[in-house]
C-alpha cells in the first residue's frame, strides 16, 4: 500500500490579489472613525457639564468640557484600536491622542476666554452699540463708536510710525550692519522688547509734556507714539528673521547681473520675504491694540467722538472696557454688558486684522512652481 500526497494547487492571480487586498484592509478602523469618536466624546462631556451647570445654576464650563472630551477621546481611541487593529496601531493612535491632548491644554485659556467673551458680549453687541457714543449716557444704551474710531486711528498712526522704522532697522541689521553699531542696536532692541507698557506711556507723556509745556496734556498722537515704542522691537525682530531666511544665492545672482545692493533688497529680498514681514507686522499690531495703561496715561478717556489725533482726549476700546467695568453707575448690568461687548469688538478687530494679513501674505508671497 502506497501513500500518495496530492500537491496543493497553485493559487490563481485573482486569489493572490484577493489575499493581498484582504491583508491590507483587514483590522483597520474606517477612515472617519477617529473623527466620529472625537465628536462623540465632546458630545458626552458637553452633555454632562450642561447637566451639572443646570443643576447647580452655574455657567457652562467650556474649558472643562473640551479637556475631558479630549481625554475621553484618547481612552476610547486606544481601546477601540486595540480591539480592532491590534497593539501596535493602538500605541500609535494613543501617542497621537496624547499630542492632541497637549495641544488642547495649551488652547484651553484661549477657548475659555473666547467662549466667555462671546456669551457675555453678544447680548449688547448690536447696531446701537456700534453706531453711538457714550455722550450724555449714564444708564442703559449708548455705544462704543467713539472708542472704535479712537482705537483704529491711534493704532493706525502707531503702525505708520513703527513699520518704516522697524523694517529699515531690520534691513540695516541683516544687509549692512556690522561691528559695534550692529551689536548696540541689537542690544537695545532686545531691551525694548521687555519694556512694560506703562513705561512706554510714561515716556510719551513726559516727552510731550516737556515739548508742549502742558503738564496735563492728553491727545491721540501721544498714544500712538507710546504704542509705537512697543511695536518697533516686535517689527524689527520679526522682519529680521524673515530677511535672514532669504537664500544668499538670490542675492548673489542679482549681484552677478550687475544689480546694485539697494535695488537687490528692494526687488529681490523684500518681495521674497514679504509674506513673513506682513505676518510679523500684524502680530505687532495685535500686541499693542489691547494695551490699556499707556493709553490711559497719555490719550485719556472721553465719552464723545474725537477724530483729531492732535487735539483733546481720545477714547480707545481697551480704556472703554476698563472704564465701563471700573466706574459702574446705578444700573450695574448695563455697564458690565457694555464692557463685555467692547471686549468682543476688540477680539473681532484683531481676528479681522489677522485674516487681512493672511490674504495679503498669500497675494504678495512669491509664486513657486516647477
Amino acid at each position: 500500500m502506497s501513500l500518495t500526497t496530492t500537491p496543493p494547487k497553485p493559487a490563481t492571480g485573482h486569489q493572490n490579489a484577493l489575499a493581498i487586498e484582504n491583508s491590507l484592509t483587514a483590522g483597520q478602523l474606517p477612515r472617519f472613525a477617529p473623527l466620529f469618536i472625537l465628536l462623540g466624546s465632546f458630545a458626552v462631556t458637553s452633555a454632562l457639564f450642561a447637566i451639572i451647570a443646570a443643576a447647580g445654576e452655574t455657567p457652562f464650563n467650556i474649558a472643562g468640557a473640551v479637556f475631558f472630551g479630549i481625554v475621553l477621546y484618547g481612552v476610547l481611541i486606544w481601546v477601540i484600536s486595540r480591539i480592532v487593529e491590534g497593539t501596535r496601531k493602538a500605541k500609535d493612535r494613543l501617542v497621537t491622542a496624547l499630542v492632541a491632548t497637549a495641544f488642547t491644554i495649551a488652547l484651553l485659556p484661549l477657548i475659555s476666554v473666547a467662549f466667555t467673551t462671546l456669551v457675555n458680549g453678544l447680548p449688547r453687541f448690536d447696531i446701537q452699540f456700534l453706531s453711538e457714543s457714550m455722550r450724555n449716557v449714564v444708564g442703559p444704551g449708548g455705544g462704543a463708536l467713539h472708542a472704535i474710531v479712537g482705537t483704529l486711528l491711534i493704532t493706525g498712526a502707531a503702525t505708520v510710525i513703527s513699520v518704516p522704522v522697524g523694517l529699515l532697522t531690520a534691513i540695516y541689521l541683516v544687509e549692512y550692519g556690522q561691528g559695534r553699531l550692529k551689536r548696540g542696536i541689537t542690544f537695545f532692541v532686545d531691551v525694548m522688547t521687555g519694556i512694560p507698557s506703562i513705561v512706554a506711556g510714561l515716556f510719551a507723556f513726559a516727552f510731550f509734556s516737556l515739548v508742549t509745556g502742558d503738564p496735563g496734556i492728553r491727545f491721540g498722537i501721544g498714544g500712538a507714539v507710546a504704542l509705537s515704542v512697543l511695536m518697533i522691537p516686535v517689527v524689527v525682530r520679526s522682519s529680521e528673521e524673515m530677511l535672514r531666511l532669504v537664500p544668499n544665492e538670490l542675492r548673489e545672482a542679482s549681484y552677478a547681473l550687475g544689480v546694485p545692493k539697494w535695488l537687490t533688497i528692494l526687488k529681490v529680498v523684500l518681495p521674497t520675504s514679504i509674506a513673513g514681514i506682513v505676518t510679523g507686522i500684524m502680530l505687532a499690531i495685535a500686541r499693542v491694540i489691547g494695551e490699556t495703561a499707556p493709553l490711559l496715561i497719555i490719550a485719556g478717556f472721553t465719552t464723545s467722538m474725537n477724530y483729531d489725533l492732535f487735539s483733546e482726549r481720545m477714547m480707545t476700546l481697551p480704556v472703554f472696557v476698563y472704564t465701563q467695568y471700573a466706574n459702574q453707575g446705578t444700573d450695574t448690568q448695563a455697564y458690565i454688558d457694555r464692557a463685555w461687548a467692547g471686549a468682543l469688538t476688540l477680539i473681532l478687530i484683531v481676528a479681522l486684522l489677522n485674516i487681512i494679513a493672511r490674504v495679503i501674505a498669500k497675494v504678495f508671497s512669491p509664486k513657486t512652481g516647477r
